[in-house]
């Protein structure tokens, strides 16, 4: 839905609020003053001599809504800048005026409907009602709504008041108006046991989310990048920006963050006291925040990721792309009872046919037995004459021979052929007969084949559309299972996801406690090496001419020579332990505490 059609719908109510004798047209003088205050909300430049030259000739007369769409379009709406005007003053100009001719919640002696709420819900109603003028809003978009506003008062929507109020009289079939929507709000039967408290804070919830399109708000603590402390700040969410304002009133905005397809949101561990963490991640920043309770963080989480998607299929409204979403899943529901229709149709004419084809069978059956019944009287008719004729020739025959005894043979031969010749024709004629009977028979059977053939096909071809009709229903029904257990499955490959992800966290802190450690061992190993290295250096100074040691005998010179180079010797051998030591220092603590234990051992032999 563009801003265009969106001023439009607010519009249509403004001129049809001034068309006071509901003729379809309005004065020249009040739609100067309408075109007037538009842009005054609107922030153009008005010009006042545009009108008059526009429609110079309808002086004679007032103008109608197609007459004074052409100057709405040229000289206001094409001017429109959008940001640049506030959409809500726009809305509150056309709804004083409409509100004065067809708003009076007076009339039905229940007035529910405190302050702004009224207009609230004509505003929400211009957004989801139809694009098509008269406005209305269909029964499925009414339920929407109002299922919304008890979602908001936590309550559960009484379906059985709302198809009472949706099968009166007053409600055509194709929607609602908006006159009757507000009728029907007003009534409180729809809002029953609620105090009106409750009804306006959910009714003004559910118009800024949906007609200011905050997505979200509350408060929210948020770390700062400078002093990185911790402050509680009321958090807006819209489509495209995320800002955070001192407190609710939002009159003090402290700072805005642009959603973009490179945002991202993540979940963090507790940390500097504050439970239920969460960062948004931009190209430039990272705003670390916390919710109150795990259930803010998850429905923060999921509604700006619902913001960066439609940023990211560049789509401006979470609410225009349900709407539109709902549009298309009941145009594909028309789309579907229509063929049902069609198809019980269709399977009616079958049937139909079907009994007519039934009917044409019976009537060939009832005929096929009648002629059955025919072809057999001229059967035994014909039986009756061959054997009547047969016991004729043989009394003629036996009283030629009483008669004529003497005859001559070849008078009874000439007779006796024509006799058979005549017998032959006679037989003949009932032979064409009883042929041309069979034939008529065979032509009976072969039609009626034919009929059960087709009878036959056109059964097969009813059971297929069922079957199809089966299939589909059970193709559809599986697609849905599998859908949702995919639905099941991903949503606990996510559960398990974040249950890792938080045990390599756990790993990760406990192993940098361990490094933590093994520094601290370090330093001390690198400690004691130094101490031990001031000691051997102090050891292995060597003795000046003249010194002495005291010794027990007297004869420390001679008799220990030897030994001091001995222990010459083992300074110099514990020097270079030493150096080893500590140039292996940093690669095992085990190894640097056995070295300096060595070191110990041989100053203990040091005499």
């Amino acid at each position: 839905m563009d801003l265009r059609s969106e001023l439009l719908k607010s519009i249509w109510y403004a001129f049809t609020a001034l068309d006071v004798e509901e003729s379809g047209k309005v004065s020249k003088s009040q739609l100067k003053v309408l075109s007037h205050n538009l842009c005054t909300v609107l922030s153009i430049p008005h010009d006042p001599v545009a009108l008059e030259d526009h429609f110079r000739e309808d002086d004679d007369g007032p103008v109608s809504t197609q007459g004074y769409m052409p100057y709405l379009n040229k000289y206001i709406l094409d001017k429109v800048k959008e940001g640049s005007f506030v959409k809500e003053n726009v809305d509150e100009l056309c709804w004083t005026l409409t509100a004065k001719k067809n708003y009076r919640p007076e009339k039905n002696g229940s007035f529910h409907l405190p302050d702004k709420d009224p207009f609230r819900l004509w505003c929400l109603f211009n957004f989801l009602s139809e694009d098509k003028y008269p406005l209305i809003m269909v029964p499925e978009e009414v339920e929407y709504l109002l299922k919304k506003i008890c979602t908001a008062m936590s309550t559960e929507l009484n379906c059985v008041e709302l198809e009472d109020c949706i099968s009166q009289d007053a409600v055509q079939q194709s929607g609602l108006t908006v006159w009757v929507f507000l009728e029907m709000m007003s009534s409180g039967k729809l809002t029953r046991g609620t105090d009106r408290e409750s009804l306006s804070m959910a009714i003004e919830k559910v118009y800024r989310e949906i007609v200011g399109e905050v997505l979200k708000e509350g408060y929210l603590w948020k770390k700062g990048q400078i002093r990185r402390n911790w402050t509680e700040r009321w958090f807006k969410l819209r489509p495209s920006t995320l800002a955070y304002y001192v407190s609710e009133d939002c009159k003090e905005c402290k700072g805005s963050i642009a959603l973009d397809h490179n945002c991202c949101v993540e979940l963090l561990p507790e940390k500097d006291g504050k439970r239920c963490m969460f960062c948004l991640k931009t190209l430039t920043r990272t705003y670390e925040m916390s919710a109150s309770d795990t259930k803010q963080r998850k429905e923060w989480t999921s509604t700006i990721q619902t913001a960066i998607r439609l940023q990211a299929e560049g789509k401006s409204s979470l609410h225009v792309d349900l709407k539109l979403r709902r549009r298309e899943q009941r145009e594909q529901r028309e789309k579907r009872r229509l063929a049902r229709e069609e198809e019980l149709q269709k399977l009616q004419a079958l049937q139909g046919e079907k009994e007519e084809k039934l009917a044409e069978l019976e009537l060939l059956r009832e005929a096929q037995r009648q002629a059955e019944a025919l072809l057999e009287q001229d059967e035994q008719r014909r039986r009756q004459q061959r054997e009547q004729l047969q016991q004729a020739l043989e009394a003629r025959a036996s009283m030629q021979a009483e008669m004529v005894l003497k005859e001559a043979e070849a008078e009874r031969q000439r007779k006796r052929i024509q006799e058979l010749e005549e017998m032959q024709q006679r037989l003949e004629e009932a032979l064409h007969l009883e042929i041309k009977a069979r034939q008529d028979e065979e032509a009976f059977r072969y039609a009626q084949a034919r009929l059960l053939v087709e009878e036959e096909e056109r059964m097969k071809a009813l059971m297929a559309l069922q079957e199809e009709q089966e299939d589909l229903i059970l193709k559809t029904q599986r697609e849905k299972q599998e859908l949702r257990q995919e639905m099941e499955s991903k949503s606990r490959a996510l559960d398990e996801a974040q249950q890792q992800l938080e045990e390599v966290r756990a790993n990760r802190h406990r192993v940098d406690q361990d490094v933590v450690a093994a520094q601290r061992k370090l330093r001390q190993a690198s400690t004691n090496v130094k101490h031990w290295n001031v000691q051997m250096n102090r050891l292995m100074h060597p003795i000046r001419p003249g010194e002495r040691k005291p010794s027990l005998g007297g004869s420390f010179s001679s008799g220990h020579g030897p030994s001091r180079r001995d222990s010459g010797l083992r300074l110099r051998q514990r020097s270079e332990d030493n150096h080893e030591a500590k140039e292996n220092v940093g690669s095992s603590d085990g190894e640097a505490e056995r070295r300096l234990s060595q070191a110990n051992d041989r100053d203990m032999d040091i005499p």
